[in-house]
């Protein structure tokens, strides 16, 4: 047979591979998903964009939920912090985002390999650019932006954590960043680590569970490490719940993380 008369069913076998690992989306959708962690099944949903909005190669959010959400339904993560304003903006938000949830009973330290794994299978999956990769997190999840980031700092474009923090916000819970954990000042060791990476940091004034006390000490850490992209945002009125005003009703932060790229 000619090499002429191999050309048409060349390029159609190319057009049929590329629909098969970049089926177009006419609109966003909430999908679930399971992972398989030491012979454990987790369940989890992934966010996935349109087309039109994200993309080919769309960027990857992980967003890490508070105590409220843990579990293993792979539902309640979706329901506060980022999953409402993306249900909102379902057609026309730009990113696939990840929503792990930690077991009952357990931190975000003590589920790197789950936050991980599922970034993984997600970006994958949905082609998920890795240099245009974003951290997020809520409370427990604040703690866990830095925990992840710490853990691997290549993976990420840019961090935001809302209400987290480093130290124990109380002698009550050994909520804590486990990486500086024996830093003689952890807050100076995660700055850094972690100054070359952009950084925009949400907390209430108000806030009387996870004070922010500790996130001010962040910030003037990052601008002492001579960290030319850390952003901090403290609203007056807030209390605990910072992540309503800083994702649903601060339009620059969307405009500020797509711009960030490693």
């Amino acid at each position: 047979m000619k090499f002429s008369s191999l050309l048409p069913l060349v390029f159609a076998a190319l057009l049929l591979a590329a629909c098969a690992t970049a089926p177009k989306r006419t609109g966003g959708a909430f999908l679930e998903r399971n992972i398989d962690i030491g012979g454990k099944q987790h369940r989890y949903q992934v966010f996935v964009p349109s087309t039109q909005a994200g993309g080919s190669e769309p960027a990857v959010i992980v967003f890490l939920h508070g105590t409220g959400e843990r579990g293993n339904d792979g539902s309640k993560p979706t329901q506060v912090g980022i999953g409402p304003y993306v249900r909102a903006h379902q057609d026309t938000f730009p990113a696939v985002v990840v929503f792990p949830q930690a077991p009952d009973d357990t931190e975000w330290s003590d589920n790197v390999d789950l936050v991980f794994a599922e970034l993984d299978a997600a970006s994958r999956e949905f082609h998920g650019d890795r240099k245009r990769t974003y951290l997020t997190g809520l409370s427990m999840g604040g703690y866990g932006v830095w925990e992840m980031a710490l853990h691997a700092p290549e993976r990420f474009a840019a961090l935001v954590p809302v209400c987290g923090a480093v130290k124990p916000p109380s002698d009550e819970r050994a909520l804590l960043v486990t990486a500086v954990a024996n830093e003689a000042d952890p807050y100076a060791a995660v700055a850094k680590r972690l100054q070359h990476i952009p950084v925009w940091i949400f907390h209430g004034a108000k806030d009387d569970l996870v004070p922010p006390d500790d996130d001010r000490k962040l910030i003037s850490a990052f601008r002492a490490s001579g960290a030319t992209n850390a952003r901090y945002t403290e609203f007056p009125d807030a209390n605990h719940n910072s992540w309503d005003p800083a994702y649903s009703h601060t339009p620059e932060l969307w405009t500020w993380l797509f711009a960030q790229k490693r």
